[in-house]
């Protein structure tokens, strides 16, 4: 039996190991790495208190999510698969650590999370089609 999420250090194990992958990740990965050239220092604290507050109500998360994204959308476009490769990793990496009541909330954030930013992007991108990876998980 895995535990759930119940502690800022579970959601940083969950950040931690979710990036990771997506380190490794062919599809997503290069965005990560190359386009954004993310600076992980810098990130994973922020992604630490981005989720301790969707999940645990912190207010810890100060920041603008969404520009971001549409900075980069502006020079390398997100495409549909993106945001499948992104949810299914999440979705992957819950599984891999956790499960119960938050773990299970945590994938609902997550494909809430990916179904705006690939509306808003879909938006800006008009014509692209940003159909999501549908789960029953």
């Amino acid at each position: 039996m895995l535990p759930n999420i119940t502690t800022r250090a579970d959601v940083e194990n969950l950040v931690n190991t979710f990036y990771n992958k997506i380190h490794d990740d062919t599809t997503i990965g290069p965005i990560f790495n190359d386009v954004a050239n993310v600076d992980w220092d810098t990130h994973l604290p922020k992604m630490y208190d981005f989720w301790e507050g969707i999940l645990f109500g912190t207010g810890n998360y100060r920041g603008r999510p969404m520009p971001p994204h549409f900075k980069l959308n502006e020079t390398h476009p997100f495409r549909p698969e993106y945001f499948d490769a992104w949810l299914a990793l999440f979705y992957d990496t819950v599984d891999e650590l956790f499960e119960g009541e938050k773990a299970a909330e945590a994938k609902m954030r997550a494909m809430n999370i990916a179904a705006v930013m690939a509306h808003r992007i879909g938006q800006i991108n008009a014509g692209t089609n940003t159909s999501l990876l549908h789960r029953n998980e």
